[in-house]
This record gives structure tokens, sequence and C-alpha cells, in this order.
């Protein structure tokens, strides 16, 4: 685990971010859908439903996910500081993405409710959800850099094995319940202001 530094500007030449609970906060309530559906825990959404075989299940499921992540889009609230971040991003040309595992529709809804200056942006219904690497690597990609000139920024385990597998630098937005996780990041900062080394 290091600081991001000056010296890594040169390093890194584009930002991926996760959305919910490093740039916003929806406020999602994971336990309480697990409840809803039934589902156990410790395990994730989308990887319990990968295992049902009843059609009629798969969009019930699909079908309460959806809802409360529409919900927590009207209610979606910037993190301390990631507004004034990606706006100095774009302003600096630098590439900056973001790899969701929200669906497409409420993704959309939460970049319209807080005017989220990014683009690019891939969802669980564009690529394989995290911890797959196929959507941070089709970004890199996207944007004509190498994955190891490239930083994904998230608050949990899934987004920095992404990271690693694509072969990206992980960086930890660290939080009170997450800390656990900073040995399996390159990177971890507490305060997006952290990020603003890479500005140049």
């Amino acid at each position: 685990m290091q600081t991001l530094t000056e010296q890594h500007r040169t390093n890194f030449r584009g930002l991926v971010f996760d959305l919910d609970g490093t740039l916003v906060n929806s406020a999602l309530d994971f336990p309480a859908i697990r409840r809803e559906l039934g589902f156990p825990e410790r395990v994730g959404l989308l990887e319990h439903i990968a295992t049902l075989t009843d059609e009629d299940a798969v969009r019930h499921a699909h079908s309460v996910i959806n809802r409360h992540e529409q919900e927590g889009a009207d209610r979606a609230q910037w993190m301390p500081g990631a507004q004034l971040l990606l706006e100095a991003l774009s302003d600096a040309g630098i590439p900056t993405a973001i790899l969701t595992r929200n669906s497409r529709i409420a993704t959309r809804r939460t970049c319209e409710v807080l005017d989220i200056p990014i683009a690019r942006i891939l969802t669980r219904d564009d690529c394989a959800p995290k911890p797959e690497p196929d959507g941070l690597l089709r970004i890199a990609r996207h944007f004509g850099l190498p994955p190891s000139r490239m930083i994904y920024v998230g608050d949990f385990v899934d987004d920095l094995t992404a990271a690693r597998r694509a072969g990206m630098a992980g960086c930890l937005y660290r939080n009170r319940r997450n800390g656990g996780y900073a040995s399996q990041a390159r990177f971890v900062i507490d305060h997006f202001r952290e990020l603003r080394v890479l500005l140049g």
C-alpha cells in the first residue's frame, strides 16, 4: 500500500471510479435487499441470482434490486470532494470513466440527479460485473491507454480485485467499514483531494 504523490503524476494517465459508495452515497441497504429476497448473507446479489434456475425468481430478484437502485439514485448525494475532483479532472483533460455494478437505468438517473461530468460509463448491463476485469479493460481500450497507466478507485474488495485482474492500480476509498481491504490496494485515500496530486 502506497500514498499517492506528485511522483506518480507521470505514471498514471487515466482514472476510473466506482459509483455507489465511492463517488456518491445512494444509501443502498444491501441487508434489506437480501431480506426482501431471502438471499444469503456474504454472497453478492448478482452472484446469487446467477445460481437461480427459476426464470420467475430471476425476474423478481432483478425487479427488487432495480427498484432499490432507482430509489437510491433519486436520493444520491456527492461524497465529500468528489464533485470538485471530477470537475478538475475534466478541466485538465484527464481521461475519466465510471464502472459500476448498478443497472444502466439507475446509473443514468444518478448522473442526471447530480449532473456527473463523465461521459464514459459502463454498468452491469454493458459488461461482466466486477470483480471480472472486462469493463476496466474495455475502458482502457477506449482511451487508448495501457491498463498499467490507469487507476481504479472504489470502496469494496470487488473493485480492488477487478483492478488487479485488469492490470490496473487499485485505489481504496477508505471509510469506517472497509479498512480491512487496504492490504489489497496499491493506494488508499481517505478524501478525494488526495487524488489532486495527479492533476499536474
